[in-house]
């Protein structure tokens, strides 16, 4: 049972980060093919927002090892 809530826990904790960070990129990738000259700010922003993504991963991979350890 505790593996199966581990395995719940990854599944959902990555998954949905991968959708946003997916959707961050596709959304700058446009951003910038409409407005070039701003690339450098949109770069910025997509930059911090996919650190932040990537931050959720994290917690539920920490929340994984905490399940499986404890």
């Amino acid at each position: 049972m505790k593996f199966l809530a581990i395995g719940i826990v990854m599944s959902v904790g990555t998954l949905g980060p991968a959708m946003a960070i997916g959707k961050i990129a596709a959304k700058a990738a446009e951003a910038i093919g409409r407005n070039p000259e701003a690339a450098p700010k949109v770069q910025t922003a997509m930059i911090l927002a996919l650190a932040f993504a990537e931050a959720i991963a994290i917690y539920g991979l920490v929340v994984a090892l905490i399940l499986k350890f404890v």
